[in-house]
């Protein structure tokens, strides 16, 4: 393995090190919130006014202003030296600040006709309708603080330092938790003080990003342009990738009002089962695709592109070598992984059944999903935005009209497999379009074989290990220990690296206890 994929893996390892922490915490935020918040009037007001500062965060900030920061900086850093990749970067900032500020402005204006535009049921109750405005008040300057976090991850990104930026939702999850615990304790509206909460976890992870920005010798204090061209650039590369978040969450609310026509309990069921799912992409598949976005774009910088091309195929690799397994698992031990974590209270076996058979049809997409983030990263890394974002609009296409003709047959699993077709149509153009564009194949060939026979194994051995309940739970770690050594025995560089990584920690640890 090349010196560039021991960097990516390394860096993804970091990164999906820290999403699981976030995710663990999260769960247990989303526990203690049901505990202290409830599910009434002012459960309902706090949702909706979290959901707009949310939804401007996933749609300008983490993906799209961090995909099209990093290039352009890894160029301007490249090309004209560090004084003018800082100054490109506090330009960035102080753009950021003056567009994000005006908007905060706007939103505590119109808070009123924002909420009627998002929530307009709530106007037959004139309670939760002003509750739900103070509170949009309230939360909406944490979108200020969250674009400001996605900028200094790019910039650490670019300067190899992922910790800081992937521990950052955990802040969030910390101050969540305390609001709505101190909220309850303390007899306040939990609502409200849950608001308040959001600001402060906006607050604290830019806060917790700024030593670790010291340490790597960036400075916020220096020349900076109203008129920089870095910054135009990135402008530019943000517009086709804000889209194409648009587009994402366009294809979560028409999939979600196609399951509206469906018998009741079906947008439940599709929710559920794609928690399921969410979580290892969130945990492994974007740690890879966030780790390998710098080093692509400093390598395509350079004009280095056979180690461009080298690095890529590691990410995709390593990202095969895990989803792919991930994917069999899920299929094969769908049935009692639901009933473990839902079967009680209101949630029948029957809900169970249904949320099983939605999480197959998910789980056959989940690699395809996983595949195509290093391949938009490559596709951002060379500065090109615009190609991922025509294909994202083509696959929302497909998807509906596999979904609505699906769902003829097959109800709320038609819809999940839908996705999973469309997620390997993505998968499908993105690395032909790449592929042609640097003239070679990007997937290693022999790893995904080697991969997709290994993971038949995975999927027979949690089949079989279904039907022992609960025993099945002890086959997980049996079946991760099988794999792994069954690859490093194939001499597969994933399961190499894997090791290397664990004799690493291991080293680390003994000179820590020995110093």
């Amino acid at each position: 393995m090349s010196t560039h994929g021991k960097t990516i893996a390394k860096n993804a390892a970091v990164v999906a090190g820290a999403t699981l922490i976030s995710r663990v915490l999260g769960f247990l935020r989303d526990v203690i919130v049901a505990f202290a918040l409830g599910a009434g009037l002012f459960a309902d007001a706090f949702f909706v006014a979290f959901r707009i500062p949310n939804l401007l965060r996933r749609l300008f900030g983490e993906g799209s202003l961090t995909m099209a920061f990093i290039p352009v900086y890894s160029r301007v850093r490249e090309e004209e030296g560090e004084e003018a990749a800082q100054a490109m970067a506090r330009s960035a900032m102080i753009w950021l600040a003056v567009v994000l500020c005006g908007i905060t402005v706007l939103a505590e204006v119109l808070a009123g006709p924002l909420t009627m535009g998002i929530a307009p049921g709530f106007t037959k109750n004139l309670e939760q309708f002003e509750a739900t405005v103070d509170l949009i008040r309230i939360c909406f300057p944490y979108v200020i603080f969250i674009c400001g976090v996605a900028l200094c991850m790019g910039i650490l990104n670019s300067r190899n330092h992922f910790l800081a930026p992937a521990l950052a939702p955990v802040v969030l999850n910390v101050a969540l938790i305390g609001s709505a615990l101190i909220g309850h304790f303390f007899g306040l509206n939990v609502a409200y003080s849950m608001a308040y909460g959001v600001v402060i976890g906006g607050v604290g992870q830019f806060l917790l990003q700024q030593p670790f920005l010291h340490s790597t010798g960036f400075r916020w204090r220096g020349p900076w342009s109203w008129k920089n061209k870095g910054v135009a650039r990135m402008g530019l590369l943000m517009l086709p990738t804000v889209f194409g978040a648009a587009v994402y969450q366009i294809n979560i609310l028409l999939g979600t009002l196609l399951a509206s026509y469906l018998p009741v309990g079906s947008v439940s069921y599709l929710y559920y089962a794609d928690r399921l799912v969410q979580f290892p992409l969130g945990v492994f598949g974007i740690a890879v695709s966030t780790a390998a976005l710098p080093s692509l774009a400093r390598l395509a910088a350079k004009g280095e592109m056979e180690e461009f091309d080298g690095a890529l195929s590691v990410a995709l690799g390593l990202t095969l070598f895990i989803a792919l397994p991930a994917a069999a698992g899920l299929i094969g031990l769908a049935n009692p992984v639901i009933s473990l974590l839902f079967e009680r209270g209101a949630f029948t076996a029957e809900a169970v059944d249904a949320t099983s058979r939605a999480l197959v049809a998910y789980s056959i997409g989940l690699p395809f999903i996983a595949l195509a983030r290093p391949l938009v990263a490559g596709f951002y890394a060379l500065e090109d935005t615009k190609t991922p974002v025509k294909i994202a609009v083509v696959c929302l296409v497909a998807n509906i009209g596999f979904g609505i003709w699906l769902m003829q047959f097959m109800a709320h699993v038609g819809l999940a497999l839908a996705v999973s077709i469309s997620s390997c149509l993505n998968f499908v153009l993105l690395h032909v379009l790449l592929a042609r564009k640097r003239g070679s194949v990007l997937v290693p060939l022999s790893s995904a074989v080697k991969t997709t026979l290994l993971s038949v194994g995975v999927g027979f051995g949690a089949y079989v290990a279904a039907s022992h309940d609960p025993w099945w739970l002890a086959a997980i770690p049996v079946l991760v220990v099988l794999y792994i050594g069954a690859a490093y025995v194939l001499r597969m560089d994933e399961a190499r690296m894997f090791a290397d990584l664990i004799r690493s920690r291991i080293r680390r640890k003994r000179r820590g206890q020995e110093a």
